[in-house]
């Protein structure tokens, strides 16, 4: 067998900065101080996109966040449906170290678990179709449209890596139990894609848009499908995020603060 004699210098080196991105890591809130989370002073870090998602899936008892980050939808989702029990899966330790902290700075530890690990190559703690809802934040960005000044902690969250949207989208299907559901958060100008790749995979799909502001173009749409169900898609009204001063809309600001769900 051939070693790559700085494998282990690599390892070290890789270790330090996920340390100094742990050593640098803030502490903000969520759903106006329902929610405590550190998260990295530098890099990706979160904004409304978790918050609903985590808002948009309905009330069960067993969900799994893929592309959990450091936690942010899972713990507010736990908030919101205490009798829920949910599992995170992320792809860099050091977010998933920040999660689980995140986890016992909420006191969740009974009703949240963090793993560490890849869609492509699951943990076996994981098993298909053992969820009734799964929930995704993937990468929004294929490699060939992303920024190449982008740092790598902000690529590795936000463009695509070994795994495709195809990929993302298979996985949660397959998680998700029989008459199970998925939902995702991701840009409008991708909508073609996800609706193709999940077409005779489920249906009832839902698109709800996510309107920046009244008459201004959506930037990001969740969309819901249903395992086992041949219901034609259906366009919601969605929800405007911003008044013309910026600052949230009555209805958004019941969800992004009041931590009311959505109803898609």
């Amino acid at each position: 067998m051939v070693v790559y004699e700085g494998f282990e210098t690599v390892c070290q080196i890789v270790a330090a900065a996920e340390m100094e991105l742990l050593k640098s890591a803030t502490l903000d809130t969520l759903l106006d101080g329902r929610i405590s989370l550190r998260q990295p002073a530098a890099g990706y870090r979160v904004a409304i996109d978790p918050v609903l998602l985590a808002a948009s899936v309905p009330s069960v008892n067993r969900v799994l966040d893929v592309g959990a980050g450091v936690g942010a939808a899972a713990l507010c989702y736990a908030w919101r449906v205490v009798s829920a029990n949910v599992i995170g899966l992320e792809l860099q330790n050091s977010a998933a170290e920040l999660a689980q902290e995140n986890v016992a700075l909420n006191r969740f530890e009974d009703r949240v678990d963090i793993l560490s690990g890849d869609l492509l190559r699951p943990p076996s703690a994981l098993f298909f179709g053992g969820f009734d809802h799964v929930m995704a934040n993937p990468p929004y960005l294929p490699p060939g449209r992303a920024d190449p000044r982008i740092t790598r902690e902000k690529a590795i969250s936000q463009v695509e890596g070994e795994a495709t949207l195809a990929d993302w989208i298979k996985f949660c299907l397959r998680m998700a139990a029989p008459k199970g559901a998925i939902t995702m958060i991701h840009r409008a100008d991708r909508l073609d894609e996800i609706i193709a790749l999940l077409h005779g995979r489920a249906g009832g799909v839902v698109v709800f848009p996510l309107w920046p502001k009244s008459e201004v173009s959506p930037k990001r749409v969740l969309v819901r499908a249903l395992l086992d169900s041949r219901a034609p898609l259906r366009i919601s009204p969605g929800l405007v995020l911003h008044e013309m001063n910026d600052g949230f809309t009555e209805a958004a600001a019941r969800v992004l603060i009041d931590a009311e769900a959505l109803d898609l």
